[in-house]
């Protein structure tokens, strides 16, 4: 990637995608790479700039020559739905993968308090997508918010919390 005068290169932002597996969910969101491409070949044309004409005639051209290639692209959507995926044997938040954990029953209840608070999370957020005045869950799209549901299916599934992640 170019620097700009002084040094600087260009700023990752949003479309940054090195932290997206950290992120499962974020695919139906905002993981579309060609409204968010992962970097930038080029800046944007600076006004009085012959390659700003170009992008006034047309844009289309100027922003395909922005973004990264068809393979270099390919190869990113298919890292990040390699490490997206949840595996079968995935604990979520609010799981324990040793009922023995403890034996104090105070710390017991507790976790069983915070499991109960997490389907009831699940379920308002069901009730929500249902709801017409959350036009970001009822829009043209149809796309149900998902994120903290707090469990998943194996796969790229867009929900779930994982206990841990290692990458």
């Amino acid at each position: 990637m170019k620097s700009k005068p002084g040094g600087r290169k260009p700023q990752e932002g949003h479309g940054d995608k090195k932290d997206e597996p950290c992120q499962l969910g974020h695919h139906p969101y905002g993981g579309y790479l060609v409204n968010r491409p992962t970097l930038s070949r080029k800046f944007m044309p600076e006004p009085g700039c012959p390659e700003y004409e170009e992008l006034k005639r047309n844009p289309d051209k100027v922003f395909l020559k922005t973004i990264v290639p068809q393979l270099q692209t390919l190869l990113g959507i298919s890292v990040l739905e390699v490490l997206s995926r949840h595996a079968s044997d995935t604990l979520y938040l609010g799981q324990s993968d040793s009922p023995e954990w403890t034996k104090d029953q105070e710390p017991l209840l507790a976790f069983e308090r915070f499991g109960k608070k997490l389907s009831d999370i699940e379920d308002q957020i069901m009730q929500m997508n249902g709801d017409e005045k959350w036009k970001n869950r009822s829009g043209p799209s149809k796309v149900p918010y998902t994120l903290l549901f707090p469990t998943s299916e194996e796969g790229l599934t867009g929900k779930g919390i994982p206990n841990s992640v290692c990458i």
